[in-house]
């Protein structure tokens, strides 16, 4: 009895072992710098607001233009602790490192409270000018700029607030801009002009959405004037030519305000007192970096208005297909229940064609949202062709299983190939939000997760013996294990803590060992020690090289452990009581969740026929229900995970039911079968 006790826990531990090796394995192959860290100190710093890359060209601000020509350019993220950022608190950011005002800010924020000016460590005097107006023309000198050029000839860092951009458009708008290209010409021709070879290590930022003359008037939820939120523009002239990416977003042309912080701190040799978000600015090579920055902001800027009816209008097939194999009056039709399978079994195809749609410049059409569903229907339909018309279409459960594992594969290979395709595309890493630039975020590790299981379910339609499909069980699950933790991959922390007990205790079932609670531990266990080695191993590496999985260790190391908890916690809850309609999602996960495992009591017949057909998918089921709730409870955003999990089952879930005549049909064997024995 002991012996076969032991044994899957040495299954367990062995792809565990697996793991662990093949991460660290992808972690020393993980691509480097592609720049080196320029020897010039920052020394002038220009800050405004409000200004996007679509306000800047050679007609209407040939001085920002001639600045971005020198310089590196990225589309910069300022998200912070209100609904839209604001100058004032674009301008502590700079200072601090970290987002928002910190007197302000919540206690679950994360923000240290009073906020620490970082640019004390620099080891030099710094100048801080603000130049609300334009140089008088009339005048002979101008004390305001020629103290520009007296405090760097004697090294000190100099920093200008220049004008901002109000953030409706109309005429003030471009009497602002006009204002902004003026000061920043004039304070570059007292350093001897933009062209100058000898011009100091120079960024211009735009630190916030907006600088309103009452901030509290965008500080609440609804209260967002026109072009207040986006991408907003950075330029560093140590990278002239390239393009700006840092640690933080390891994403070619856009960087975080919070690296601002960073890279004078680095450029001057100085540490940060305590940890801070963000990481130095790098540039990497690319053709056209301006237009790379202005692409970023424009799809960001589009994207969400253009998801909902180019993914909605696809989701409609499987709504329809949905309401036919639901409805017995239609799905006692043959013809009617298998083009209600079809439809379903291709409805959740955009949630990975939609990762890929920036393949295609769509926001530059003149109707984005247009272009978008186009792109999004002619993947799919590719796809559908795959799924329909190959020679699983015979078995019921053949084109759902494909389309799951086509979901599954797809979104695991984009983070595998360093998410370079789902920045703002539909339901990607979205950088005017700046919660995760790169990797599998919560919702997507959700749609993995259920898809994962759902092919899983139709393979073991096929698949009957319990040492293949425990095999198959065990393959599956370190792929999608190896993925979600890689930190050159999805870098997912929560979910290799869902992973392996979601995939460990599907094994266990399948073998036809019944679990036992030490199993459960052992498995939780196997997750935390599997997710903490990639973390260390991640840890070992460069700061500017880490991922969200190194800095866990930097947190934990620094006694900050408690208050993350503390933090995700509070994001997770706050989620279900922001937002209503979340929260009556979860009431219906929870329900959901309940009514799967329970056919038989709820007399859902055709479940239970499916049970009795391929007793395999009751095990996939409490697999499912277990690793949903697991992943709930470890990730920060967990309700959102759970509504990708719901979505994907609530699809494909009805395309795998038999009919009500072949629910009778197995009811019937079933009844013969316990006669004759």
């Amino acid at each position: 009895m002991l012996q076969d006790l032991s044994a899957p826990v040495r299954r367990t531990s062995l792809a565990v072992l697996l793991a662990l090796l093949l991460g660290a394995l992808l972690l020393a192959s993980a691509p480097a710098a592609s720049a080196d860290e320029p020897d010039d100190p920052v020394r002038l710093v220009i800050a405004t607001a409000g200004l996007g890359w679509e306000d800047i060209d050679p007609e209407t601000t040939p001085h920002l233009q001639c600045l971005a020509d020198r310089s590196g350019a990225g589309a910069m993220n300022t998200t912070s602790t209100t609904v839209v950022s604001t100058k004032r608190q674009g301008l502590e950011t700079l200072h601090s490192g970290y987002r928002g005002l910190a007197e302000e800010a919540p206690r679950t924020s994360g923000i240290p409270t009073p906020a620490a000016d970082q640019w004390e460590q620099l080891g030099v005097e710094v100048n801080a000018l603000e130049l609300d107006e334009p140089r008088d023309p009339d005048a002979a000198t101008d004390t305001a700029y020629t103290e520009i050029a007296d405090a760097l000839d004697a090294g000190d860092l100099v920093q200008v607030t220049a004008p901002s951009l109000p953030g409706a458009d109309g005429p003030a708008r471009k009497q602002a801009l006009t204002s902004l290209d003026t000061v920043v010409g004039a304070v570059l021709d007292e350093l001897g002009g933009c062209d100058a070879s000898d011009l100091p290590r120079t960024l211009l930022v735009s630190v916030a959405a907006t600088d309103p003359e009452h901030p509290e008037a965008v500080e609440q939820p609804g209260a967002v004037a026109s072009r207040t939120v986006g991408l907003q523009v950075a330029l560093d002239t140590a990278f002239p030519g390239q393009a700006l990416t840092s640690g933080a977003t390891k994403q070619t042309g856009v960087v975080v305000l919070t690296d601002v912080l960073p890279t004078i701190l680095a450029s001057h040799g100085a540490s940060a007192d305590g940890l801070i978000p963000g990481q130095p600015f790098r540039g990497t090579d690319h053709a056209d970096p301006q237009q790379l920055a202005l692409d970023r902001s424009q799809a960001a800027a589009q994207v969400d208005a253009a998801t909902v009816p180019a993914l909605g209008s696809w989701f409609v097939l499987g709504v329809i297909g949905i309401v036919v194999l639901l409805v017995p009056a239609l799905v006692r039709r043959p013809r009617l229940a298998a083009v209600g399978r079809a439809l379903a079994a291709i409805a959740p195809l955009p949630l990975a064609v939609g990762l890929f749609a920036s393949l295609v410049p769509w926001w530059r059409a003149e109707s984005p949202t247009l272009a978008l569903t186009g792109v999004i229907w002619a993947g799919c339909a590719v796809l559908s062709v795959l799924v329909l018309a190959g020679p699983w279409r015979h078995h019921r459960l053949g084109p759902v299983g494909v389309s799951a594992a086509l979901v599954a594969l797809l979104i695991l290979g984009e983070s595998a190939t360093g998410s370079r395709f789902q920045l703002s595309s539909p339901l990607g890493a979205q950088p005017i939000s700046g919660g995760r630039f790169y990797g599998l975020s919560n919702h997507l590790f959700g749609m993995v997760l259920a898809a994962s299981l759902v092919a899983l379910l139709c393979l073991f339609a096929v698949v009957r013996t319990p040492r293949t499909r425990t095999v198959w069980t065990v393959v599956v699950g370190s792929l999608v294990a190896i993925v979600c933790v890689a930190p050159s991959m999805g870098a997912d922390f929560g979910s290799m803590l869902a992973t392996i007990p979601t995939f460990g205790l599907l094994a266990l079932l399948v073998s036809g060992i019944r679990p036992r609670p030490w199993h459960v531990l052992a498995l939780g266990a196997g997750g935390a020690v599997a997710v903490l080695g990639v973390s260390f191993l991640d840890w070992l590496r460069p700061a500017e090289d880490r991922t969200h999985l190194g800095r866990f260790i930097d947190e934990l190391l620094s006694g900050e452990l408690v208050s993350v908890v503390v933090r995700k916690l509070s994001q997770n809850i706050g989620m279900i009581t922001g937002y209503p309609a979340l929260a009556v999602l979860m009431g219906v996960a929870v329900l959901a969740s309940v009514a799967i495992l329970m056919p038989g009591r709820l007399r859902w017949r055709r479940l239970a026929a499916l049970d009795a057909e391929h007793p395999a998918s009751y095990p996939v089921r409490v697999a499912l229900v277990a690793g949903g709730w697991v992943g709930y409870a470890v990730n920060d955003t967990g309700p959102v995970l759970i509504a990708a999990m719901l979505g994907i089952w609530l699809c494909h879930l009805p395309a795998l039911l038999p009919t009500p005549q072949e629910a009778d049909e197995i009811e019937e064997s079933e009844r013969r079968d316990r006669t004759s024995a």
